[in-house]
């Protein structure tokens, strides 16, 4: 098997799944409960997420928990808009963004929020000049992700903070960091919030994690008992969020050396890919190395992805939580309808072998071979 879609999922690693399961059996206590059990449950869960706090480099009051990165988009987005909708209803995006977040503003849209989707430049950055002229009074979020999910163009956060503050202090800045955390160096503090998800950093599905600076607040959208999370009451997940902590350790370790190893991986697929006539390589300047964008002529996408599946190459079309025919990605940075209709995306990981790369190389020139002579 050849596994090329970690920017949809990664397997959990070994240690994390180990400290899970040991996690599960012996602090099975409810965190909520004043007994011994429920007190050695608090102290594990304080304990990992102080670690977490740690290496995200902020304070372990502005950490909220949630089932994944869509619920902690969820609670960013809605929360923001029901604290501070008497102040304004004025909402920004990008055109880059991934579809929760897309899904949460036609919501909010129902609701009465004006939302406005601010332009990109040919190579994918967010148009200051733009995001400076759609600045208002009334706006007060601001939601654009650190790292793009199908064309991995990572945006200047500090950069888009500066400019936002400047216009208007009191709108808030978020960032859907999902496919940046672990595998690029990202600081909190260019952010009012910030989401990502640990099945992203091969870490366990189900838990994700929502960055609150203690300096903005949000309502929360989930009602219920528990003190240890006002923004998401219930029963924590003790093992999950452990479990997360190994993997954010783990994954935030050597990040640059593995993001030179997965650049060499990168250049030598698209040095391979780059001599067929109807590939069209995707990728701007800004692009991390870990996810390459590919758009197909002539052939669907989805019938390359399946004929790979023949050979156990497994990669994605869109994102993996998409079922638009267009990439609308790739339309907001190359306005083309046929080149955003038919696209792939090979994600790789330091876990990636050498090997692998040829081989997928060679499966997809046999596939390209068949399907393209379909067509002559």
């Amino acid at each position: 098997m050849i596994y090329l879609d970690y920017s949809a999922t990664t397997p959990i690693g070994f240690e994390v799944l180990d400290t899970y399961n040991k996690t599960s059996k012996d602090f099975f206590g409810n965190p909520n409960s004043l007994h011994e059990l429920g007190v050695k449950s608090k102290n594990l869960m304080n304990s990992a997420t102080k670690q977490i706090a740690e290496i995200l480099n902020v304070n372990v009051s502005e950490i909220t928990y949630t089932s994944g990165a869509t619920m902690s988009n969820n609670l960013a987005l809605i929360g923001a808009a029901m604290h501070h909708h008497k102040r304004g209803k004025h909402i920004i995006v990008s055109k880059l963004e991934h579809p929760s977040i897309y899904a949460i503003c036609d919501y909010l849209e129902s609701l009465g929020f004006e939302i406005s989707y601010v332009n990109n430049d040919e190579e994918g950055l967010i148009d200051f000049e733009d995001l400076k002229n759609l600045m208002r009074e009334d706006t007060i979020l601001v939601s654009i992700g650190a790292v793009n999910s199908e064309l991995g163009i990572r945006q200047p956060l500090k950069m888009i903070r500066q400019i936002i503050k400047k216009e208007n202090p009191n709108t808030i800045f978020h960032s859907d960091m999902t496919q940046a955390i672990g595998k690029v160096s990202i600081s909190m503090h260019d952010v009012d919030l910030a989401t990502f998800t640990a099945h992203k950093i091969y870490g366990p599905k189900g838990i994700g994690v929502l960055y609150k600076s203690n300096n903005v607040e949000i309502s929360p959208i989930l009602f219920g008992s528990g003190k240890t999370n006002m923004l998401n009451p219930g029963t924590p997940a003790v093992p999950l969020i452990v479990a997360l902590s190994k993997a954010l350790r783990l994954a935030t370790t050597d990040i640059e050396k593995r993001e030179r190893f997965i650049e060499r991986l990168n250049l030598k697929v698209v040095d391979a890919l780059k001599k067929y006539n109807g590939v069209m390589i995707n990728k701007t300047k800004y692009s991390i190395p870990h996810i390459l964008n590919i758009s197909l002529r002539n052939i669907k996408a989805e019938t390359f992805l399946h004929a790979l599946e023949e050979f156990e190459v497994y990669i994605s079309s869109n994102t993996a939580c998409s079922s638009a025919t267009l990439s609308s990605s790739v339309m907001a940075v190359y306005n083309d309808k046929v080149r955003a209709s038919s696209t792939l995306r090979i994600s790789l990981s330091h876990l990636t072998t050498t090997d692998e790369i040829n081989k997928f190389i060679s499966y997809f020139d046999q596939i390209y071979r068949k399907l393209s002579g379909l067509h002559n």
